[in-house]
């Protein structure tokens, strides 16, 4: 079953190499649906996957110049207390604690798993509407305090079903910051998922829904994978992977959702 794990981080890291999302919104079900691991512990070990995966990106990202900082730390400053918020709550007030918030867990990755999707499929939409309604120049104040809130948003969403960091994130930015160049919005949300998903991956940690040995054989099959994803990614049209991987999170979000 190691060698099993193995493979699906491969196939998952070449995937997110390849769209450049769809780490936790595939690593998460794919672990709770194929190989039946409880879903707080798919949860739980998914972010700590994605934050030591994702630190690899953030400093390519950085070197080459492509974070915003500023961004990046107003979502940080939003997510990470409403990421310990929610884990505190859901560890001492759900029933059965977080083994008991399994069914909360699988209802919401499955609706952050189609709200995925919308998002991959109506990107360009998104961000034509963002300039036509408030222009290439918002207003600064407004769109921090919209970032603060939108990183608030994601803290509560990535720390219960593990979705959200990238495809989300990324589109939340392209509406905020509408003439941000394309390749800044991805460095600076890949920038903020590695503190956020290491913040929430340790606090499932403590409440005890990580397994390390499944982490580590993820890990040995992702970091290949996505180096691989990452250089097939330029003589694949990206108009092909990105509706594959929007009918894919459908259909997992839909089953999640009905399971």
């Amino acid at each position: 079953m190691d060698f099993a794990y193995t493979v699906a981080g491969f196939a998952v890291g070449a995937i997110v190499g390849l769209t450049g999302v769809g780490g936790g919104s595939l690593m998460t079900p794919l672990l709770v649906l194929l190989f039946g691991i409880h879903p707080s512990v798919a949860v739980g070990t998914d972010l700590l996957y994605a934050a030591i995966t994702k630190a690899g990106g953030t400093l390519a990202h950085g070197l080459k110049g492509t974070v915003d900082w500023n961004v990046t730390r107003r979502l940080a400053t939003g997510s990470i207390p409403a990421s310990l918020l929610t884990l505190y709550i859901v560890g001492n007030h759900a029933p059965g604690g977080i083994e008991g918030a399994s069914g909360i867990i699988k209802v919401a990755l499955g609706v952050a798993l189609v709200l995925t999707a919308v998002a991959i499929i109506f990107r360009k939409r998104i961000q034509a509407y963002a300039i036509r309604r408030f222009g290439d120049t918002p207003n600064p104040r407004r769109v921090a305090a919209l970032t603060v809130l939108t990183g608030a948003t994601l803290g509560v969403l990535v720390s219960i079903s593990s979705v959200g960091a990238g495809a989300l994130g990324v589109t939340a930015l392209i509406f905020l910051y509408p003439s941000m160049p394309a390749l800044r919005i991805v460095g600076s949300d890949i920038a903020h998922a590695v503190p956020l998903t290491a913040v929430a991956g340790m606090g499932h940690w403590w409440l005890g829904s990580v397994d390390w040995a499944l982490l580590g054989s993820l890990i040995i099959g992702s970091l290949p994978g996505i180096w691989l994803g990452s250089h097939v990614s330029t003589k694949i049209p990206d108009r092909i992977l990105r509706p594959i991987l929007a009918t894919m999170l459908v259909l997992v979000g839909a089953k999640l959702i009905a399971h």
